[in-house]
């Protein structure tokens, strides 16, 4: 087995385990029905994942969705037959002799020799050899629900210069229940996708000169806007200070803090001809250290808490683009907290209290993930690095929050605490984190002068709550299924005259929901009732409110919410009371 795998291995409990080698093993009955269908497939890679399993193959001939049914008949006779999964360790000649006619195989087999591995290989029965570590089942008859997915292009090793594959997604359980239950979720999903949802409700939108880079579009940015608003006020109250600095840095500043060492690669770099190479900011920490130091600090200062929400930029190779989930141009609810040693507990206790705040109003639960140091990849001391690692296992351990531990994922600066949340389909997601550094700032020289009046270096936390803006906002459409709560809805109410006679009274609507601050339209459109509530539906506004005749007359209002009902109450004023009080308070609808 390969380091790479064991190490992942390792990491998981029983169970993720048993799941693993079922996929794994079904990702073998795939590669080999692929090649009793298609004898002049080659067979690149294919790997298990959390949620299934692929298969990367080079074919001239294009396959299609449409395949799967006989793809899945070859499967499901394969593992009818209960085949033996048999592994043999070869020599390196053997395995090039072998796969003679397969480059891509040819290739591996070079890159276990390098790393001096031995060459691992599985067969079932008589069925096709293949390049494998394992782990798997013992027989291919332990394959009890399994299925096809969808097909892409991938290029070989993820990287554009290379050949472009083709990939068949798949996944397997050990129950058809649990088969039928995650089909459910991957169709609701569908219907929940942010890009399709999106496009929808006009939130925002891609040109391809920009590719990774969205176009917030009105009702998107009301959206993002008000989620930003939220952040500076509870900020304010917390003594957080607002500061914005550039976007583009000389290659200098990255080469002080570590990320030119450690990050440049992912970096958008402008090159001037008289100056240099300029680093567009993909990260606030710089630049914040920049701010701390341009005067005189002392403990009064400490904690020091400056935050931004600056764009930012990140090279993400064009393959992995995703929506807002995973995008070139973002901004991040930032900050940076300057405090002494003995501050670092208190202010942790501070965050999570943000973190609280912030996460129950979305009604999404959450844990914490502790990241250590990368043996391979970190700045600074070993020492430095086991203190803060045992302070952040402390302050974790007294939080009462659940939380994980994953070895070697911290920041090439220090450990970090990410924040995992489930949304309403119950996947994880990993958004903010909270940093811990004791390496940038010795790097940039920063100060500031303790009680007894002797020169110190603070400790820096870097922290966002939100996470990407973005991302956030790609899994909170998805989490409500576009249906957000009142405060973020883009159009908070929608009028609906009945008649154009009833025009008048409902512009008058209109402006007394205005002036107190609510999001509000008309549908002056001459169509019937029932199109424009059925549009003002798909639209997803929280309520509508239809005047006619009886409601002109009376001066009264009937108020029919989103999922149909209606609100007893038909006067404006308990409304407008009603509706500013599920604003003001953030209520879930």
């Amino acid at each position: 087995m390969s380091k790479v795998l064991d190490e992942k291995l390792t990491k998981m409990t029983l169970e993720e385990q048993k799941l693993w080698a079922l996929r794994h093993t079904a990702e073998h009955i795939l590669h080999t029905s692929l090649q009793n269908l298609y004898p002049k497939l080659k067979k690149a890679m294919g790997p298990a994942t959390p949620d299934g399993f692929y298969n990367d193959f080079d074919f001239d001939e294009k396959i299609t969705e449409a395949d799967f049914e006989k793809i899945e008949k070859e499967m499901k006779r394969l593992i009818n037959l209960d085949l033996p999964m048999i592994q043999e360790d070869v020599k390196i000649e053997e395995a090039k002799k072998i796969f003679k006619n397969n480059p891509y195989k040819l290739e591996w087999i070079d890159e276990i020799e390098k790393r001096g591995e031995k060459v691992s290989t599985y067969k079932m029965g008589d069925e096709e050899i293949d390049l494998c570590s394992g782990p798997h089942l013992n027989s291919t008859g332990e394959v009890k629900a399994f299925k096809l997915l969808s097909v892409a292009g991938a290029y070989w090793h993820g990287d554009e210069k290379n050949k472009m594959l083709q990939r068949v997604y798949g996944t397997a359980f050990y129950s058809q229940k649990e088969l039928a239950n995650y089909l459910y979720q991957i169709e609701e999903a569908k219907k929940r996708d942010h890009k399709k949802l999106g496009q929808e409700l006009e939130l925002f939108m891609f040109h391809n000169t920009s590719p990774g880079m969205p176009y917030w579009l009105p009702k998107g940015l009301t959206i993002y806007n008000e989620l930003v608003k939220f952040w500076r006020i509870e900020h304010i109250k917390r003594g957080y200070q607002e500061i914005m600095s550039p976007i583009l840095n000389k290659k200098e500043l990255y080469i002080t803090s570590g990320h030119y060492d450690h990050y440049w690669s992912e970096m958008f770099v402008a090159k001037t001809e008289d100056e240099g190479e300029y680093g567009v900011k993909a990260m606030n920490c710089p630049n914040a250290h920049i701010v701390f130091d341009h005067k005189n600090r002392s403990y009064r200062d400490l904690p020091l808490r400056l935050s931004d929400t600056d764009p930012l930029h990140r090279y993400e190779r064009s393959g992995t683009l995703n929506g807002l989930l995973r995008v070139r141009e973002f901004r991040q609810d930032d900050a940076h907290i300057y405090v002494s040693e003995d501050q670092i507990e208190s202010e942790y206790k501070n965050v999570f209290e943000i973190v609280k705040k912030f996460y129950s109003i979305f009604d999404i639960n959450y844990s914490f993930r502790l990241g250590t140091r990368n043996p391979e990849n970190f700045m600074g001391d070993v020492k430095t690095w086991d203190k803060a690692e045992k302070t952040l296992n402390k302050i974790l351990k007294e939080s009462g929050i659940e939380y994980e531990i994953l070895d070697g994922d911290g920041a090439f600066y220090g450990p970090k605490i990410d924040i995992l949340m489930k949304d309403s389909l119950g996947r994880s997601w990993q958004m903010g984190t909270i940093q811990l550094d004791f390496q940038q700032p010795r790097r940039f020289k920063l100060q500031y002068i303790d009680k007894g009046g002797s020169l110190k270096t603070p400790i820096a936390i870097h922290r966002v709550i939100y996470g990407s803006l973005e991302r956030f906002i790609g899994i909170l459409i998805e989490h409500f299924a576009g249906n957000f709560p009142t405060w973020l809805t883009p159009v908070q109410v929608k009028i609906l005259p009945l008649t154009e006679r009833n025009l008048n009274y409902a512009n008058s609507i209109f402006k007394k929901l205005r002036d107190d601050g609510i999001r509000v339209e008309i549908d002056e459109r001459n169509e019937t009732l029932g199109e424009k509530i059925r549009n003002a539906q798909m639209e997803k506004i929280s309520y509508m409110l239809i005047v006619g005749d009886k409601e002109e007359k009376e001066k009264t209002i009937s108020v029919r919410c989103r999922d149909g009902k209606s609100l007893e109450n038909d006067s404006l004023e308990d409304f407008i009371r009603i509706i500013k009080k599920e604003i003001e308070e953030k209520l879930i609808n």
